[in-house]
């Protein structure tokens, strides 16, 4: 069936400007919360759904008028009755039937027969890969979320009406904007989905950086809602496609470009359809636990690449991993942010290109071995060519009050000087969002990589140099008590084969036991010395300095001073009072 004979939307809106578009959305979101759906976390999963399959009934009307201009076959991804002209538009042969049956009808065919077809896509002999989409996009959905009928068709007609052709581009938000703000509302605090949401700004300036191409891979090993993905593919193709030159260009940016994983079963259809709405038709987004391989479904993810032109990602932090994903790492630690770094390096190409958001105490912390050796791969085989100090309230709209960096670097030369900038003293808060306007000045000084009252390098192969030569001094300090214990074990040795006294035995013994713990902390100070170098955290140097630098005698002249102040005003107080007093003389 053409576009031109598809059941028409009941009162044919169209949304002229993004107030109009907003307030379609919205009242479609109030009647779900009325629904019981009451918080985002609840009716942006079930909108998505229900969105998704009447944007790809549209989209393949669209797509068969165009096949059948040229004599191309076209084969639809669902029959009837379960597309959603069929049985979700006003006026669809199947709709009309429901509604000519009895109550109940409606839901037993949407939960016990179109919901399980659905599911079932990706199982039929030869299902193309949109069919695995939308597939695994219905693969949570067991049942309709919202309460009765009346309002279900309340729904699916205020969906109806939110069609492409109803929307004007040229003054409106395209739907994929619509839905990244319904993904906003999921991950502001209170609706607990923060940690599968980054803030879209923070995004697009990481993007901005890393400025992926037409023909290279993307890649986000914990993708959330895919905003990396979709972000990225935004800016791959330009304003209306206009950066994408060829068919074969545009067919390689919605096919053979994307890749992703996440573990979340109901977080992974929100960015499967997130994906689709912004394009891509082909989202090789992977269902599992990426740290563990433990695979829920990889069917999408075949054929993938083994490595990345481009990582871009904002793993977890703060979790604890067991010991079956520790194992599958070389540096073993619970620490979910650190395996999620070693399995970005590992999946990284000869020359690929990483931007990373990171919490900062991977940066600073030393005093555990699997933090420090991850960062010495890092520095060995990436060039880590900047690292700018975020605020700690850019992820608090999520719930996350966590202190953050982004990372950017090169695989295939190690690093030799580290460009820090600090943003570290914006304040930003729900009314105060941090935007691309915070990134100006970075922005400014990133080709040059120039200093600044924000900006510093820090040359950090000479300052692993200097570490090792101050380690390499303590470790020959602990050489001759090293050489003395080790005679004086064989001394001992020996003194037990020739079965001298016990107290001859008990005082070679307190005497090793001495050069033991000497050597012990001379070795374990030269390895602090040395791990210290990998201290990666932003401190500016060229800050202005906030401390108050009077010395005590000032500053007890300065409290006296104030004090006489307060006693000079409290009399004129007390005067004015006794001069106002009803007993006072004229």
């Amino acid at each position: 069936m053409s576009s031109a004979e598809m059941p028409a939307s009941k009162g044919n809106k169209r949304h002229a400007t993004p107030q109009s578009l907003n307030a379609a959305v919205k009242g479609i979101c109030d009647i779900m919360r009325r629904s019981n759906c009451a918080g985002a976390l609840q009716y942006v999963p079930e909108l998505t759904w229900i969105l998704f399959l009447r944007i790809l009934d549209e989209r393949e009307a669209h797509e068969a008028e165009a096949a059948e201009a040229v004599g191309a076959e076209f084969v639809p991804t669902l029959g009837a009755p379960y597309r959603w002209q069929d049985w979700a538009a006003p006026g669809g042969a199947k709709r009309k039937a429901l509604e000519d049956g009895k109550l109940g009808d409606l839901f037993n065919f949407l939960n016990g027969e179109l919901l399980p077809h659905l599911r079932k896509l990706r199982d039929q002999p030869g299902a193309t890969s949109r069919q695995r989409v939308v597939s695994e996009l219905m693969s949570g959905v067991e049942r309709t979320r919202i309460d009765t009928e009346r309002n279900f068709r309340d729904v699916l007609d205020k969906v109806d009406e939110i069609r492409a052709e109803a929307v004007d581009t040229t003054h409106v938000f395209t739907l994929s904007q619509v839905y990244e703000g319904l993904l906003l509302k999921m991950g502001e605090r209170g609706n607990d989905g923060g940690q599968f949401f980054t803030p879209r700004e923070v995004i697009r300036a990481m993007i901005r950086v890393i400025d992926p191409q037409i023909g290279e891979t993307i890649y986000d090993p914990g993708c959330g809602t895919g905003g990396f993905l979709a972000q990225s593919f935004e800016h791959m193709a330009g304003p209306n496609n206009e950066r994408i030159q060829t068919g074969e260009q545009l067919e390689t940016l919605r096919q053979r470009t994307f890749y992703g994983r996440e573990k979340d079963n109901a977080v992974y259809p929100i960015a499967l359809a997130n994906l689709v709405l912004h394009g891509i038709d082909e989202p090789h987004i992977w269902h599992g636990n990426t740290l563990t391989g433990q695979e829920t479904y990889g069917g999408l993810f075949e054929s993938s690449p083994a490595l990345f032109d481009v990582v871009m990602s904002n793993p977890p932090f703060g979790g604890k991993e067991g010991a079956g994903a520790q194992t599958r790492f070389a540096y073993r630690t619970g620490a979910t942010q650190v395996l999620f770094l070693q399995h970005i390096l590992n999946s990284m190409a000869p020359t690929g290109r990483c931007g990373l958001v990171i919490d900062e105490g991977v940066l600073f912390r030393t005093n555990e071995r699997a933090f420090v050796d991850t960062k010495r791969k890092l520095l060995n085989e990436c060039d880590l060519w900047c690292i700018v100090s975020l605020p700690g309230g850019v992820f608090s709209a999520a719930g996350a009050g966590v202190k953050t960096n982004l990372l950017f670097f090169t695989r295939g030369k190690s690093t030799e000087r580290i460009w820090y900038f600090d943003l570290s003293d914006q304040k930003t808060g729900k009314k105060t969002p941090f935007t691309l306007e915070k990134f100006a000045d970075f922005f400014r000084l990133l080709p040059s990589r120039g200093d600044s009252e924000r900006s510093w390098t820090v040359d950090i192969a000479a300052r692993r140099q200097q570490a090792k030569v101050d380690a390499d001094a303590i470790r020959a300090q602990a050489a001759k008590p090293a050489a003395e214990l080790a005679r004086l074990e064989d001394e001992l040795k020996a003194a037990k084969k020739a079965k001298r006294s016990e107290p001859e035995l008990a005082a070679l013994k307190e005497r090793a036991g001495v050069l033991a713990r000497e050597v012990n902390e001379l070795n374990g100070k030269a390895q602090a010395v040395e791990d210290a170098a990998f201290d990666l955290k932003a401190v500016n140097p060229n800050a202005k300095s906030m401390a108050d630098t009077r010395t005590p005698g000032e500053l007890l002249e300065f409290i006296a001073s104030k004090g006489k102040e307060v006693e000079a005003a409290l009399a004129q107080l007390r005067e004015a009072a006794g001069n106002s007093s009803p007993n006072a003389t004229a």
